[in-house]
């Protein structure tokens, strides 16, 4: 098994809102873009809350899409040994330095957790951070499509709790 190293975060000043997911999958790693495999709902759910439903074509036009609404995106973990995308097979795991990332971006207020293996990542290295009163914490259902029990709709229940101040 190979190293598999994460993306940088797409963020920009105006973010206060992050969102974290744990490690981008193999098809998002080919594609290098976030959520690019199709069954996965993140790109759904974020065009039912910022686009009127219609997800853009344009990778680069659903980042936008993003930021325009104050979303910062990013994953947990920078790198990880791991066979094929399931979060269960993450081993050997180097988290992202969120000290540094937050102290850059000091608007962002809230964090949100795309599934349980991104919040046990962050929390492993984060203790401190996790007792910050300024900062809040959503630990979300994965939009993955291996969590089957979740459909579009309740994700979307869910979710917007999480993104209310956006909405």
């Amino acid at each position: 098994m190979e190293r598999c190293t994460g993306f940088a975060p797409s963020v920009d000043e105006n973010c206060t809102t992050l969102i974290l997911g744990s490690m981008p999958s193999v098809k998002s790693l080919e594609e290098n873009q976030y959520y690019a495999h199709p069954q996965n709902r993140f790109w759904k759910l974020m065009a039912i809350f910022f686009n009127t439903g219609t997800v853009p074509a344009v990778y680069e036009e659903k980042l936008a899409m993003l930021r325009k609404n104050h979303i910062a995106l990013w994953d947990s973990i920078d790198s990880c040994v791991r066979e094929g995308s399931l979060d269960s097979a993450i081993c050997d795991e180097v988290a992202n330095d969120f000290t540094v990332f937050l102290r850059q971006y000091p608007n962002i207020k809230r964090i949100c957790f795309n599934g349980g293996k991104s919040f046990q990542c962050f929390k492993k290295y984060n203790k401190e951070l996790l007792k910050n009163p300024q900062l809040e914490f959503y630990t979300l259902p994965s939009t993955s499509p291996a969590n089957a029990r979740f459909r579009l709709a309740d994700l979307q229940e869910k979710w917007q709790e999480a993104l209310r101040v956006h909405l």
